[in-house]
């Protein structure tokens, strides 16, 4: 596994989205719904301006490319990208509320388990193919998830629905390939605001006043996600999806540390089982992924 700027990029993007918590807890008072609005909100006109001002070019070529799209194409990119944008908002809100008002370690949970099932849904979806030391991964996080249930119930639930979320986001937009992943990620965030608009009003509350929180949000909306989308798509040119999906793991594993170290979250003999089973199944379901990163670092 070469150590270069592209492998720097990507273990750096995981590196900052497995701090998050440490911007998102100081908000525990603030209603989940309202941190939501807010970064969407914000994301958005971030990723309107950088478009607009810094890739006008790459704007102007995937308005062409669409055009000369099929209107099968053209209607399945559009579909793909709405649904994308859909279950951004709802990942991310179920996130913001299992970091601030579930656990710590079941936000952890989510993401430690996220690429497996994102490997199970493209089988099922996509007809990937998935060979045998990568199907008994998938039965050790089945059974770990059944010990995590024991008096964490809630926990896994949230953990499932957060992991589910963010992998059937992945696997939808691997279909999603025609245009500048920057940019179809900018249209779901205006998606994601048409979609949340009409909510706010309604279900918003007072618009907060502290200096805390508009500081917060103005750092989890460039630090903790327009920085490290930047460096992820950016590694992505670079590195072949193995390599990036080893390195994902990190995210999870600083959100666990995190938890136990810094937050001071109690943990369950049967919480240390399911972790590690979990961390056992990651270097079973990776054993193809490691064996070809070493072959092709011999070469």
């Amino acid at each position: 596994m070469p150590i270069n700027k592209y492998f720097l990029s990507a273990l750096s993007a995981f590196i900052i989205w497995g701090f998050f918590s440490l911007a998102l807890k100081p908000l525990t008072n603030y209603a989940s719904l309202d941190i939501l609005f807010f970064r969407v909100f914000i994301a958005t006109a971030f990723l309107l301006g950088i478009n607009l001002i810094f890739r006008k070019s790459i704007v102007l070529e995937a308005k062409k490319t669409f055009k000369e799209l099929s209107k099968k194409k053209q209607k399945s990119a559009v579909i793909m990208t709405v649904v994308g944008g859909l279950l951004l908002v709802l990942k991310w809100f179920l996130f913001i509320y299992a970091v601030n008002h579930v656990s710590l370690q079941s936000a952890s949970f989510a993401y430690i388990i996220c690429p497996i099932l994102t490997t199970v849904l493209a089988f099922i979806l996509l007809k990937e193919r998935i060979d045998l030391w990568q199907w008994i991964a998938v039965g050790l996080c089945v059974i770990s998830c059944i010990i995590l249930s024991y008096g964490n119930f809630k926990d896994l639930i949230y953990s499932v629905i957060i992991a589910l979320s963010f992998g059937f986001y992945l696997v939808s937009q691997r279909k999603n390939s025609d245009f500048d992943k920057f940019l179809v990620l900018t249209i779901q965030m205006i998606v994601s605001s048409v979609i949340l608009l009409p909510f706010y009003p309604s279900f918003g509350s007072a618009i907060p006043t502290e200096f805390l929180f508009y500081g917060l949000l103005l750092i989890i909306v460039i630090v903790f996600t327009i920085i490290p989308f930047f460096l992820n798509l950016y590694a992505l040119k670079g590195l072949n999806s193995s390599t990036v999906g080893i390195l994902m793991y990190t995210n999870p594993l600083i959100h666990f540390f995190l938890a136990i170290f810094y937050f001071k979250e109690s943990v369950s003999i049967a919480q240390i089982v399911s972790y590690s089973l979990i961390l056992i199944s990651i270097l079973v379901f990776n054993l193809t992924n490691f064996k070809n990163l070493r072959h092709n670092r011999v070469k």
